[in-house]
């Protein structure tokens, strides 16, 4: 037997994975766009023809994403949009429909995270952490969704989920639950939208490093080490890989694939090991002391 050697790498950025123009004509609009996994899969649909609405609170990272997608030809524009804010979701459908008609396809990658022990959690950062990954999916979902119900016009939206929506996340019981929640809005909202043409999918990444990673999820991988090895695929994701998923669940050749949640992570949540190792606390693991209260 030959030592592994993981998964192979994938193609390179720029490479497609659907037919050139597959969505010339077509809008999407990205939450979290300006930076990260929204950034990248907002350039993957770039580069197959879309126009783009880039959604997210900074101004500056909009603006660079901007002025880096607009070379791929489509029309792109953004907005300063905190998700968590109804009244403002209305205004940015506005802007979006005002620029080159309704969006075709939402993809919801906003969110918020942060590891905590349960326990230490509170109530601020609580509401934080749901508010926008739960309930702001939900309110840009449902003024997308409403739109179309109008219209009487197909559409997708692919939300961004977690594989501790299945299995729990200790040091994230916010996310953890909002995400299920999310998992649990996909499987529901495609039945009750199917009918009208509206597909509800869901893409869960695995461990996909980038810069928009906040500096306590950053610091608990370098406290990790090498990360490769400790993925079945021996390698970590790639942006441009979550981007490549994201645009074939939204595309033509997906229309009936809804209710779904695709993982793309290497297989790393289904990881089991023949003997299990010994327990470490969440607050051991990010270098807490004794809970005081």
């Amino acid at each position: 037997m030959t030592d592994p050697s993981g998964l192979p790498a994938p193609p390179p950025l720029g490479a497609a994975a659907l037919p050139a123009g597959t969505f010339e004509g077509r809008n999407v609009l990205v939450t979290g766009g300006g930076s990260g996994l929204g950034r990248a899969i907002a350039r993957e649909f770039a580069r197959l023809g879309a126009n783009l609405m880039l959604v997210g609170r900074r101004a500056d990272r909009l603006t660079a994403a901007r002025e880096e997608l607009s070379e791929f030809g489509g029309q792109v524009v953004a907005a300063v949009c905190d998700i968590r804010e109804p009244g403002r979701i209305a205004e940015v459908f506005d802007a979006a429909e005002a620029a080159f008609g309704l969006p075709d396809v939402l993809v919801n990658n906003a969110a918020g995270n942060f590891p905590v022990p349960a326990e230490d959690l509170s109530e601020r950062g609580w509401r934080a952490v749901v508010d926008i990954t739960l309930s702001g999916t939900w309110f840009m979902t449902g003024e997308f969704g409403r739109r179309h119900l109008l219209a009487g016009t197909p559409a997708s939206v692919v939300s961004l989920g977690a594989s501790y929506a299945w299995t729990g996340g200790p040091g994230y019981v916010h996310s953890a639950a909002a995400k299920a929640g999310v998992r649990s809005m996909v499987e529901t909202l495609a039945v009750e939208w199917g009918p009208y043409g509206i597909q509800i999918n869901a893409l869960v990444p695995g461990l996909v490093p980038h810069e928009d990673m906040t500096a306590e999820l950053r610091g608990g991988l370098d406290r990790a080490g090498d990360t490769d090895v400790r993925q079945p695929a021996l390698r970590v994701g790639q942006p441009r890989e979550i981007g490549w998923a994201a645009t074939f669940l939204a595309s033509p050749y997906a229309r009936f694939i809804t209710g779904h949640t695709l993982v793309v992570d290497g297989a790393n949540w289904q990881r089991r090991t023949l003997v299990n190792e010994p327990v470490v606390t969440v607050r051991e693991q990010l270098g807490r002391g004794p809970f005081e209260g």
